[in-house]
C-alpha cells in the first residue's frame, strides 16, 4: 500500500505539471491570485485520475511482485505451502475494493469537478474581461484569433491596437475576415455566456468566396471603414483545444443517470429528424410538379412504361426540367441531412463513450493489476529500473489502443462498445497468460533466434566470400 500510495502521489504530480500547459495561456501573465490557480488546478486534477490510477496499480504491482520474486520471498512462501493465488486474495480483494470506488469517483466526482472546471474559467473571464485576452499574442477564442498592443484600465478592459482574425465557417471553406482598430473596450455581465467587444476607428476586410470558379480567379474581396463595430464572443469556447487533447464537454459533466436520459432523448430526436427529411424531400418533389401544374396520363390506365413516350415537346422540356432540379435538390438535402445525422450521431456516441469509460476506469484497475503482479513474478526484478520500463510499454500500448477505438467509436467506424473496450479486449489474454504462467512457475523467455540466426548466416557467408 506504501507503495502504491507513493507511485500514485508521484505520478499524479507529474501529470498535473502535464497538463498545466494545456492551460498555460490563461494562467500565465494574468495577474491571478494563487488561491484562484490552485483551484483552477484542483478542479482539473480529478480528471488526470483516470489515467494515473491504472498506470500507478500497474507499476506498483510490476514493483513489488518484482522484488519478492527476487529476494526469493516467493520461493519460501511455495516450500511452506502458500501458493501464489493464496498470496495475492488479500491484495484481489483490495484492488477490487480500489476498482468500485474509482467506478464511483468517475461516476460522481468528476463530472463536478468538469462543472466546477468549466464555470471558474467563466467566472474569471467575466469578473475580468480582459483575461481572456493576454497583451503582445494572439488569442485562440473559438473562430476567432485576437491580438492586442497594449491594455489598460482598472481590469485591462480598454485596449489599443487590436487584430482579429475570424474564420467564418467551421469547415475552412468559407471567407476569412480580418478587423483592425486602434481602440477596443471589453464588457460583460455576470450572468452572461458572452463577452462583448467594442472596437473603434478600424476596418474591416473580407475574402469573398464566390460560387463561380472562374471568380474566384478574381480575388474579390470587400473593405469597409467604422466609428464602432460591436462584436459579441462566446466564452464557452474560450481558448478551445484541439480535438485530439482532452476537451471537456457537457456529456463529461453529467452521471450515468443523467447521461441515460440523455442519450434516450438524443436517440428519439435523430429518429425524428430522419422521419423529417424523409418527409421533405417527399413534399418537396411532390409540390414541384404541382406548381409546374403537369397533367400526366394515367400510366396504369394506358399501360405505358415511358411517361416521355405519351407527352408533348413542352412537357418532355418541363419533365426533364423538373427532373433535373428534383435531383439536385433532393442531393443538396440529403448532404445536409447526412451532415446533420453524422453530428447527432457523434453526440450519442460521445455520450455512450463517456458512459464505457466509467465502468473502464474500475476495470483497468483489475486488469492491470493482474498484468503487474504476474508479470513482476516472473521477471524477477523490484525497484523503478526494469518495472518502469515495461509499465511505461505496457500503459503507452494499452492508453494508445484505447485513443484510437475511442475516435473510432465517436465517429461510428465501430461499435461504440468495441472501440471503447478494444484495449481492455486485447490486454486481457496478456493478464490471463501472465497469471497462468507465473501460477504454474512457468518462466517466460524471449526467444530473438528468428531475428539473429538469419544475420548470423548473412555474416557468415560474407566472412567466407573474403576469405
Amino acid at each position: 500500500m506504501i507503495t502504491f500510495t507513493s507511485v500514485f502521489v508521484i505520478l499524479f504530480f507529474i501529470f498535473i505539471l502535464q497538463s498545466i500547459w494545456l492551460f498555460i495561456a490563461e494562467l500565465a501573465g494574468k495577474d491571478l491570485d494563487l488561491i484562484i490557480i490552485l483551484k483552477f488546478l484542483s478542479f482539473y486534477a480529478p480528471t488526470m485520475v483516470p489515467l494515473v490510477l491504472p498506470l500507478s496499480v500497474l507499476l506498483a504491482s510490476i514493483m513489488v511482485f518484482g522484488s519478492l520474486s527476487e529476494n526469493y520471498e516467493f520461493a519460501a512462501m511455495k516450500s511452506s505451502g502458500i501458493s501464489l493465488q493464496r498470496a495475492m486474495k488479500s491484495l484481489i480483494v483490495t484492488i477490487a475494493i480500489l476498482s468500485l470506488v474509482s467506478f464511483v469517483f468517475a461516476n460522481n466526482v468528476i463530472p463536478n469537478a468538469q462543472y466546477r472546471f468549466l464555470n471558474l474559467r467563466k467566472n474569471i473571464v467575466q469578473q475580468k474581461p480582459s483575461m481572456a485576452i493576454a497583451e503582445g499574442q494572439f488569442n485562440t477564442i473559438g473562430n476567432i484569433n485576437i491580438k492586442v498592443d497594449k491594455k489598460s484600465g482598472e481590469n485591462g478592459e480598454f485596449l489599443e491596437g487590436v487584430i482579429m482574425h475570424i474564420k467564418n465557417n467551421s469547415n475552412g471553406h468559407g471567407a476569412n475576415t480580418v478587423i483592425k482598430a486602434k481602440k477596443g473596450e471589453l464588457k460583460s455581465e455576470g450572468s452572461s455566456n458572452y463577452l462583448q467587444l467594442e472596437l473603434q476607428n478600424g476596418n474591416y476586410y473580407e475574402d469573398v468566396q464566390p460560387k463561380d470558379f472562374n471568380d474566384k480567379k478574381k480575388a474579390p474581396f470587400a473593405k469597409s471603414e467604422f466609428k464602432k463595430y460591436t462584436l459579441n464572443i462566446d466564452l464557452t469556447k474560450l481558448n478551445q483545444v484541439e480535438s485530439s487533447t482532452e476537451d471537456i464537454t457537457s456529456e463529461k459533466m453529467l452521471n450515468i443517470s443523467e447521461l441515460l436520459y440523455t442519450v434516450d432523448s438524443l436517440n428519439i430526436n435523430y429518429e425524428n429528424t430522419i422521419v423529417i427529411y424523409a418527409d421533405n424531400i417527399v413534399q418537396r418533389n411532390d409540390a414541384m410538379f404541382a406548381n409546374k401544374k403537369i397533367n400526366l396520363v394515367n400510366t396504369k390506365k394506358n399501360k405505358l412504361k415511358d411517361v416521355l413516350s405519351f407527352s408533348s415537346l413542352e412537357q418532355r422540356k418541363n419533365i426533364l426540367e423538373l427532373a433535373k432540379n428534383s435531383i439536385s435538390s433532393t442531393q443538396y438535402t440529403l448532404d445536409l441531412g447526412k451532415m446533420d445525422l453524422g453530428f447527432k450521431k457523434k453526440s450519442i456516441n460521445l455520450h455512450w463513450a463517456v458512459i464505457h469509460e466509467k465502468f473502464i476506469i474500475a476495470y483497468s484497475c483489475l486488469l492491470m493489476f493482474f498484468i503487474g503482479a504476474p508479470l513482476g513474478a516472473i521477471i524477477r526484478k523490484g525497484g523503478l529500473g526494469l518495472p518502469m520500463v515495461f509499465a511505461v510499454i505496457i500503459f503507452i500500448a494499452y492508453h494508445f489502443i484505447n485513443m484510437f477505438g475511442r475516435k473510432l467509436a465517436e465517429e461510428d467506424a465501430l461499435p461504440v462498445f468495441i472501440g471503447l473496450w478494444m484495449s481492455s479486449i486485447l490486454l486481457t489474454p496478456f493478464a490471463i497468460l501472465f497469471t497462468y504462467r507465473a501460477t504454474n512457475d512457468i518462466g517466460m523467455v524471449v526467444n530473438f533466434d528468428w531475428i539473429t540466426k538469419p544475420i548470423k548466416k548473412i555474416v557468415s557467408k560474407f566472412n567466407k566470400q573474403q576469405n
